[in-house]
């Protein structure tokens, strides 16, 4: 797996920052989250930070944009589009349990309903929308817990991403040393046996 990952990190490089980048925001603008969830991509990213491919900072950067932006973009279709977002054949298929959920999830929390369905795949791809939909007060309301939400979500899976690989690697170097280190020891305990055996005959 990981040297199908660098082999993969090799041929995208840079365009770590626009896959990832763009599925974190298509995640809530287009409801891709209901089926591909951004943080996925957000962490292999990571991954690929600490490989060298691409820079952390600038892709921690590029998470949260891309986070703020889907989440208000979606919050501007279900305002604009509303009901008929909701009946329309790609409504359906997200089914009335869902938009049943996140409606009286959105009615419990208010303004943090936005923050708290960052968490959560499905809420975080529904929430922007119906936020939009019950009018939400878009620069007092909904924009600071949006924001607030992607600096969290998004620079946490990137570093996730990151870290894990910094353990994979550290990992690695143990599986390669440990077996040499465990030879060296079994070697010596061998030597000494000899030479306790050699003392006792004589």
């Amino acid at each position: 797996m990981l040297g199908y990952l660098q082999q993969l990190g090799g041929q995208l490089g840079a365009w770590f920052y626009v896959i990832a980048g763009g599925l974190a925001c298509a995640e809530a603008a287009v409801m891709l989250g209901l089926v591909l969830p951004g943080e996925t991509a957000l962490v292999v990213a990571g991954f690929a930070a600490h490989q060298g491919w691409i820079s952390l900072w600038p892709m921690v950067a590029v998470a949260i944009g891309s986070a703020a932006l889907g989440d208000s973009v979606g919050y501007e279709v279900g305002r604009r589009l509303g009901p008929t977002l909701r009946s329309s054949r790609l409504g359906r298929r997200v089914g009335d349990d869902r938009w049943r959920r996140t409606d009286d999830f959105l009615r419990r929390h208010g303004g943090r309903a936005v923050l708290l369905g960052r968490f959560t795949a499905g809420l975080r791809a529904l929430t922007p929308g119906m936020a939009g939909m019950a009018r939400m007060p878009y620069l007092r309301t909904f924009l600071p817990w949006n924001v607030a939400g992607a600096v969290v979500w998004g620079a946490g899976c990137v570093l996730l991403g990151y870290v894990f690989s910094a353990s994979l690697t550290t990992l690695d170097h143990a599986l390669t040393s440990v077996p040499l280190v465990l030879i060296a020891v079994a070697a010596a305990v061998f030597v000494l046996l000899r030479i306790r055996k050699r003392h006792r005959v004589r």
